[in-house]
């Protein structure tokens, strides 16, 4: 993986982002020593050279149990309980699913939401399937989640029997409390771990990710191996101008002191759709505080270009682009020549595809520079397993180093909690009267 801040840093002051260089030291100082706020989550850091070949076994074995057992499987989960998960199937899978291992399910998300036009369009699809539930969830009292295991567990038990049930559904939760624990334990599901000093949002890394990631058929092994070697690439050893997440949390700092408030994810690859999504949310809800943070937002190019484009290009300069750019593509496909040309493409006749999709992003980059928005170019060698273990892990790290360097706890999340006050306030939850009385008044 590599990264080219040549057009960002033309934006800023010289030597601006080399003066982050101290604050970025104390910040990876502060969260190798435990010393920074939000220690109590700081077990990702060290995650992936802590997974051992025996663990990545175990993930396997039960996933092979699902695979044997199950036509789909549904992760149900919400947040970080799910996005990173997400994310990996849908970049590394067949698109359109016909080349989908034979001996892998179809993986399907739930619990994200209370739609129940979606609950209910899941809970008829699943009528004819034979199927399987990974429920993600440390209290599981989680309000989508929650709901959506209970319709999930009822109808899994109804199609297959109690007993058989119990072999396809698999509980990743805390260690000893919680509904969930209470569930699986009382009934006898498979569980896995989640740490208590990982959050959510960082959690891909965990049973929470690698179960259902390996469910889908891919290499999660490759993955971890990814992750650990950006581990190492991102040390406290590794020089400043060597350490790629160094670099992008310094970069970032120095355009939001400028006067971008908003980043956007750029990708040039469809596939990479997800990986927003989970980036949105890591750096979102970590540095969203105090009435600070970059807002994180994301396009799919050149999709978007045909939406987005024109604000990109000339509205407001409050923003600044990071790019996930793929080098090789993993296919090889020519664009065709046609005898009439009504089109007038023969001029690409012959070419790849990809190379026309290149010549769209390097020319985009030079109009959005033109046009006043700094750029970030992260470059990954091809997707697969390795190179999404590569980013997954650089994003962590850049994040935590990040938020630090904002002055903001990049662990916490106070504001999700609230609300869920006023929604329970409204149904009339046990506990939640005061809450109740007031927000009637307030609507009256």
């Amino acid at each position: 993986m590599k990264i080219n801040i040549s057009k960002a840093a033309q934006f800023v002051a010289a030597g601006s982002i080399e003066a982050y260089e101290p604050q970025v030291k104390a910040a990876q100082e502060a969260l190798e020593q435990g010393t920074c706020p939000g220690n109590d989550f700081l077990g990702w850091m060290h995650l992936p050279s802590s997974i051992t070949p025996e663990f990545i076994a175990e993930i396997n074995e039960t996933a092979k149990v699902l695979k044997e057992n199950c036509e789909a499987v549904v992760v149900a989960g919400i947040g970080g309980s799910y996005l990173g998960a997400r994310m990996v199937i849908d970049a590394l899978s067949n698109t359109f699913g016909w080349l989908q291992p034979s001996d892998c399910p179809r993986i399907l998300f739930a619990g994200n939401n209370i739609g129940e036009d979606y609950l209910s369009e899941l809970i008829g699809y699943l009528k004819g399937v034979k199927f399987g539930v990974i429920n993600i969830s440390k209290s599981g009292t989680t309000t989508e989640t929650a709901i959506t295991f209970r319709l999930l567990k009822r109808m899994c038990e109804e199609q297959r029997g109690k007993e058989e049930a119990k072999k396809v559904i698999v509980a990743i939760t805390d260690a000893k409390k919680g509904a969930a624990r209470t569930t699986a334990d009382k009934e006898g599901y498979k569980s896995f771990i989640i740490p208590d000093n990982v959050g959510g949002r960082f959690s891909v890394l965990t049973p929470v990710g690698l179960l259902p990631i390996a469910v889908a058929g891919l290499d999660i092994a490759a993955l971890v191996k990814g992750a650990q070697d950006m581990e190492a690439q991102c040390g406290l050893d590794v020089p400043f101008a060597e350490n790629p997440a160094a670099v992008y949390a310094a970069t970032r700092n120095a355009i939001y002191q400028s006067g971008k408030k908003i980043e956007i994810m750029a990708n040039y690859q469809p596939k990479l759709h997800n990986l927003g999504e989970w980036w949105k949310q890591l750096y979102g809800e970590s540095e969203g505080k105090d009435g600070k943070g970059i807002f994180p937002a994301s396009v799919d190019l050149t999709t978007d270009l045909h939406s987005m484009g024109q604000w990109i290009q000339d509205g407001e300069r409050t923003i600044f682009e990071t790019v996930i750019s793929v080098e090789t593509p993993n296919t090889s496909l020519a664009v065709p020549s046609d005898e009439e040309n009504l089109d007038g493409l023969n001029f690409l006749a012959g070419k790849r595809i990809d190379e026309v999709n290149k010549m769209a992003e390097l020319g985009t980059q030079l109009a959005h520079v033109d046009g006043g928005v700094p750029n970030i170019k992260i470059s990954i060698e091809k997707l697969d397993e390795y190179n999404i273990g590569q980013l997954i892990y650089f994003f962590e790290k850049g994040c935590g180093i990040s938020g630090l360097i904002l002055g903001v706890n990049p662990f916490d999340q106070p504001g999700v909690e609230a609300y869920k006050k006023n929604m329970f306030a409204l149904l009339n939850k046990p506990g939640y009267e005061a809450e109740s009385k007031a927000i009637q008044e307030r609507l009256k």
